[in-house]
C-alpha cells in the first residue's frame, strides 16, 4: 500500500469519527468518551500494520567502468633542422696524412705521425698545442705548438714517434688544447673529443743478399785489392759467380759464389760488404762446400764482420771435399740492432790444392 492511500484512509477514518459524534447513539450514557478515539486508533494502527505485498523498485544497475583504452599519441619529431650556435673552438678531423692504421714497424723505428684537422670553430687558434690523452705515447713530444689556424681553415699536425721495442699492437689518442687549458671537442673524432696513432709492432726484415751483392763488396787478399768476376787463372786468389756450375754433391744451384784464396800456403781472400742493420731475430744463412772434380779442397770458411774499424768473427767452418754440402746457420743475435759490415772469408787450410770452395745462396733473413 501506498503512503498517499494510508493517508487517505486515516483521514476517512478520523471524518467518520467525527461524524458519528454528532449521530444519535444507542450506547449507554455511562460509557467511556476516550474510548471510541481509543478503538478508532487502534483500528487505524490495525490496517497500518497488516501484511500487504510490497514489491521493492528494481533500480537500474550502475555503469560499468568502462575498460576502453586511449591510447597516447607519440609527438611528432621534428623533421626541421636547427643550426646549431656558433661555437669558438671546435675541431674536425679530415684523415690521417701519413701512417695508415695499422701500419707495421720494426721494434724501435722511429717515424711521424701526421694527421688533417680543421677549425670549425669561431675563433682562431693561436697558441693552441697537441697534447698526449691516453694509450701508447711511444715518447711522443706533448705539448707540441700547432700554429695560427684561422676559423675554416685546415692545418697538419704532426707528432715524432718511436716504436715500442715490444712485439705488439699499439694505440695512442690525441688532443687538441686551447690556451685556457681547455680541450677541443673533435668532429668525426674518437668519442668526439680525439683522434689517434694506431701501429703495429713486428720483426721485420728487407734481408741481405750476399749472393746478388757481392759485386758490390771490397775484395781482396794477402796479394792486394782484387777485382771481382776473375779470372779463375790469377794467383791472387779470385771471387766470381758459379751460378748453376755443378758442385761435390752433383747440384747446380742457381746462387753459386766462388772464393778461390791466394795460392799460397794458409793463403786467404775475403770480401767486404757494405753497411747493414741487423734486425733482432736475423740469421745469416748459406750451404757450404766446392765446386766439382774438387779433389783434394781443404778450406775454412768465414763469417765475420767489421765495426768502428775492427774486425770481429760469427762464426768459422772447416770443410774438405768429401760430396757433401755444409749448412750453415748463425744467429745474428749479438749484433741486433747494429750497423755493420758484413765479411765473407776463405783461408787456404795449409797448402792450397784444388781449393774451390763456394758460399751458396749466402744471405741474412728472419729464419
Amino acid at each position: 500500500m501506498s503512503k498517499s492511500i494510508r493517508h487517505a484512509l486515516i483521514l476517512t477514518v478520523i471524518i467518520l469519527i467525527l461524524s458519528a459524534c454528532n449521530l444519535p447513539s444507542n450506547a449507554p450514557v455511562t460509557e467511556e468518551p476516550n474510548a471510541v478515539f481509543t478503538a478508532a486508533a487502534q483500528t487505524v494502527q490495525a490496517q497500518l500494520t497488516q501484511s500487504v505485498p510490497f514489491s521493492t523498485p528494481t533500480l537500474p544497475p550502475a555503469f560499468a567502468t568502462s575498460t576502453l583504452s586511449v591510447p597516447t599519441l607519440a609527438r611528432p619529431s621534428s623533421t626541421v633542422s636547427v643550426p646549431a650556435s656558433p661555437v669558438c673552438d671546435l675541431a674536425r678531423f679530415i684523415r690521417d696524412v701519413s701512417i695508415p692504421d695499422g701500419t707495421v714497424f720494426a721494434p724501435g723505428t722511429s717515424f711521424t705521425k701526421t694527421w688533417r684537422m680543421r677549425n670549425d670553430g669561431t675563433c682562431t687558434w693561436s697558441g693552441y698545442t697537441l697534447v698526449f690523452d691516453t694509450g701508447d705515447s711511444m715518447s711522443g713530444s706533448s705539448p707540441t705548438t700547432i700554429g695560427t689556424v684561422g676559423s675554416g681553415q685546415e692545418v697538419d699536425v704532426s707528432v715524432t714517434l718511436t716504436a715500442p721495442t715490444t712485439v705488439g699492437s699499439y694505440r695512442g689518442y690525441w688532443r687538441i688544447r686551447n690556451t685556457s687549458g681547455v680541450f677541443l671537442p673533435i668532429l668525426n673524432g674518437t668519442q668526439g673529443q680525439s683522434f689517434f696513432v694506431d701501429i703495429k709492432v713486428a720483426v721485420t726484415s728487407s734481408g741481405f743478399d750476399l749472393h746478388t751483392r757481392a759485386s758490390e763488396a771490397t775484395w781482396a787478399s794477402g796479394a792486394g785489392v782484387l777485382t771481382f768476376g776473375g779470372p779463375d787463372t790469377n794467383a791472387s786468389g779470385f771471387a766470381m759467380y758459379r751460378n748453376n756450375q755443378p758442385l761435390e754433391d752433383g747440384s747446380s744451384p742457381a746462387k753459386t759464389l766462388e772464393m778461390f784464396p791466394q795460392w799460397v800456403t794458409d793463403g786467404a781472400i775475403t770480401g767486404l760488404y757494405p753497411n747493414y742493420t741487423v734486425v733482432s731475430g736475423e740469421h745469416f744463412k748459406a750451404r757450404i762446400g766446392f765446386l766439382g772434380s774438387c779433389g783434394g779442397g781443404n778450406v775454412k770458411f768465414q763469417l765475420n764482420y767489421k765495426e768502428a774499424g775492427v774486425i770481429k768473427p760469427l762464426g768459422e767452418w772447416t770443410d774438405t771435399c768429401d760430396t757433401i754440402l755444409k749448412d750453415v746457420d748463425v744467429d745474428l743475435t749479438s749484433i741486433a740492432g747494429k750497423t755493420v759490415q758484413l765479411a765473407l772469408a776463405v783461408l787456404a787450410n795449409g797448402t792450397f790444392d784444388q781449393d774451390k770452395a763456394v758460399w751458396i745462396s749466402p744471405r741474412v733473413a728472419l729464419p
